[in-house]
C-alpha cells in the first residue's frame, strides 16, 4: 500500500478508556519496557493498564488509529506550577510515541500541533516535558530549562551530627503530612509543580515496595521536611529530599548519617542550582550534572500578562521580533511593556525591532535558566547592548526548581 493511502486511512482523534490497553502497549514498546522489567517492580500488564486509567480520565490524551488500532500518542496532564510566585496552568506533555511502521508521516507533529491549540484553549500558556531527545524537541520549540545533579557520598563524607530542636518519624507514604509539607515547599519555589492527585499518582507509580518516608518535626511538632528513601545493597538512595527551612534540611542528613553503620553509599538527586559539595564538610564527593526538563511557552500573549518582572524605575518598552517553529499566534512583531510595577503586556505590531528571538530562547531566558547578557553572546538573541541591559534589569536571577513528576 502506498504511503499515501495509508496516511488517507488514518483518523486522529482522542484516546478514551476503552483503548487503555493499546495506550499501555504503545508506551511500552515505544520505552522498550519489557516483562522481565515488569517483574522486576512486581507489576504485571493487567495491573499496568488499570493503573494509566486516571491518565485516560484526567489527561488530554490524542492519538492516530489506523482502524481501531492505536499507532501514535501524546498525553498533556494538567498542571500547574509556580513562576517566581506567581501560578501557572501548565500542559505537561508525555506518553510521546509512534510505531517505527508509521514514522516519517507527520504524524506527531500534527498531534503536537493539535495538543498546543488545545493548551492555549485551556489557559495552559506554557508547557514541561522530559525530553527523549534535545534537538527533536528543540525544533518544536521547546528548550533546556533545568539541570539534575546526581551525587555519591560516601559513607567516611557524611555530614557530622548537629544538634537540631526537632526529631525525625519513619511513616508510610499515604501520611498527609508529606502532601502538606510539598505544597508549602512548593509555593516557596519558583520552578516548583503543585502536584494533585494525578501527579503524586505518576510520581509514586513505579517505586519499589520497601520505599520509606521521614519527616522532620520540628520542636513545635510542625512537619517541615521529608526524605523519600530506600536501601539497597548498603546504598541509601534518595529519591526526594524537600524541606522548608534549613533547621529542616539539616534534621533530614541528621537521619540519613545516622545510617553510617549499614551503608556504604549515599545517591540521589538534586534539582535546583544548590550543590552538595559546598553544604559538606568534606565535599570531595561526586556530583554529575545532566541537562534536566525542557519547557515551551505555548501562548507569549498570556504568558507575558502573568509574568512577575522585576519592577524598573520607570516604565520600558522594547520591540520584538519573535519566531516560533509551530505556532502562529507566536511569530513577528510584538510591542513589550513593563510599566513601574513589574506589571507586563505584549501586544502584537511595533516598528524597528531592537530584539530578535526564537520562543525556545525566550523561554528559557523568562524562566531564568540562562541571562539575556549570555543568551546574546552565543548567539541566541539578536540585540543592541541597551536592549540587553533593560533585560537583564526585567528578569529574575533564579534558576528553577524541578523533581519528576511524570
Amino acid at each position: 500500500m502506498s504511503r499515501r493511502k495509508l496516511q488517507d486511512r488514518l483518523k486522529l482523534k482522542k484516546v478514551e478508556t476503552q483503548h487503555g490497553e493499546q495506550f499501555n502497549n504503545l508506551l511500552r514498546y515505544v520505552f522498550q519496557v519489557t516483562n522481565r522489567d515488569l517483574q522486576t517492580f512486581g507489576w504485571e500488564n493487567r495491573e499496568i493498564a488499570k493503573s494509566k486509567l486516571p491518565v485516560l480520565v484526567h489527561a488530554d490524551v490524542l492519538g492516530w488509529f489506523d482502524g481501531e488500532k492505536l499507532i501514535s500518542q501524546l498525553a498533556v496532564y494538567p498542571f500547574q506550577v509556580n513562576i517566581f510566585g506567581h501560578i501557572y496552568e501548565m500542559g505537561g506533555l508525555t506518553g510521546v510515541g509512534t510505531y517505527p511502521e508509521y514514522a516519517n508521516l507527520g504524524l506527531m507533529n500534527k498531534l503536537m500541533l493539535t495538543a498546543l491549540s488545545k493548551m492555549r484553549d485551556r489557559k495552559q500558556s506554557i508547557s514541561y516535558l522530559y525530553p527523549y531527545s534535545i534537538p527533536y524537541y528543540r525544533r518544536k520549540g521547546w528548550e533546556i530549562i533545568s539541570d539534575k545533579i546526581s551525587f555519591e557520598v560516601p559513607d567516611t563524607q557524611l555530614p557530622k551530627l548537629k544538634n537540631v530542636p526537632g526529631n525525625v518519624e519513619r511513616v508510610t507514604i499515604e501520611h498527609p503530612d508529606i502532601k502538606t509539607i510539598y505544597k508549602q515547599f512548593a509555593l516557596l519555589h519558583h520552578g516548583a509543580m503543585l502536584r494533585n492527585e494525578l501527579a503524586w499518582e505518576e510520581y509514586l507509580r513505579w517505586d519499589l515496595d520497601d520505599m520509606t518516608v521521614a519527616i522532620y518535626y520540628d520542636s513545635s511538632d510542625s512537619p517541615m521536611g521529608y526524605l523519600l528513601y530506600w536501601i539497597a545493597e548498603e546504598v541509601f538512595y534518595i529519591k526526594e529530599m524537600v524541606y522548608i527551612n534549613e533547621e529542616a534540611r539539616t534534621g533530614l542528613w541528621n537521619f540519613v548519617s545516622a545510617h553510617f553503620s549499614m551503608i556504604t553509599l549515599v545517591k540521589g538527586d538534586i534539582y535546583k542550582d544548590e550543590r552538595l559539595a559546598f553544604m559538606l564538610d568534606d565535599g570531595d564527593i561526586k556530583e554529575t550534572i545532566a541537562p534536566y526538563y525542557m519547557a515551551r511557552i505555548v501562548d507569549i500573549v498570556l504568558f507575558i500578562e502573568q509574568y512577575p518582572f522585576l519592577s524598573p524605575a520607570k516604565e520600558c518598552r522594547l520591540v520584538i521580533n519573535l519566531h516560533d517553529p509551530m505556532l502562529e499566534w507566536n511569530q513577528g512583531i510584538f510591542t513589550l511593556t513593563v510599566d513601574a510595577s513589574g506589571k507586563g503586556t505584549l501586544k502584537q505590531g511595533g516598528f524597528e525591532p531592537s530584539v530578535v528571538i526564537d520562543i525556545p530562547t525566550l523561554t528559557t531566558m523568562l524562566m531564568g535558566y540562562k541571562r539575556p547578557a549570555y543568551l546574546a553572546r552565543i548567539g541566541r538573541i539578536q540585540s543592541d547592548n541597551d536592549s540587553i541591559c533593560m533585560l537583564e534589569q526585567l528578569i529574575h536571577q533564579e534558576k528553577p526548581y524541578f523533581s519528576d513528576y511524570f
